[in-house]
């Protein structure tokens, strides 16, 4: 069985920045890539709170009515 040698100090400091940056440009190039991919909003849809049956009879039963 071969044993691996421990990584040094500076070598896994090393490491450690080259996936701290990965991880940054990574982050950072998701949002655009969300953005194109995001279906564009229609007006049919909803834009805000829209009181409908089944909430109306949630608040009935939290009043206890």
């Amino acid at each position: 069985m071969k044993t691996e040698k421990p990584l040094a100090r500076r070598q896994f400091l090393k490491t450690l920045a080259t996936g701290t940056a990965a991880a940054g440009a990574a982050m950072a190039a998701a949002p655009a890539v969300m953005a194109a991919e995001a279906p564009a909003a229609t007006e049919s849809q909803s834009k805000g709170y829209r009181e409908s049956e089944h909430v109306r009879r949630y608040y009935a039963v939290a009043r206890g009515q």
